[in-house]
C-alpha cells in the first residue's frame, strides 16, 4: 500500500486547522519539528510503519483521532 502517510498528514492538518491556513501552516511546522516533513511524502511514497506510528502519536498529543 502506498500513500497512507500523505493521507494521514492531510487528514491531521485538515482536522486541526478546520480550513484556517495559519493553523494549517503551524500544524505542518509542528510535524516538521517532530521529524515528519509533509512535503517529502506523496501518494506514491511507500508506507513506513514507524512514520505512521509517529503521526498517530502526534495526532493523539493534539487530541485528534485518526483512522489508519
Amino acid at each position: 500500500m502506498t500513500g497512507k502517510i500523505k493521507t494521514l498528514i492531510d487528514s491531521l492538518v485538515e482536522i486541526r486547522s478546520q480550513g484556517n491556513p495559519s493553523i494549517a501552516s503551524t500544524t505542518r511546522t509542528k510535524l516538521l519539528l517532530k521529524g515528519i516533513d509533509s512535503k517529502k511524502f506523496t501518494e506514491q511514497s511507500d508506507d513506513d510503519p514507524a512514520v505512521i506510528n509517529s503521526i498517530m502519536q502526534i495526532a493523539d498529543e493534539m487530541g485528534i483521532k485518526l483512522r489508519v
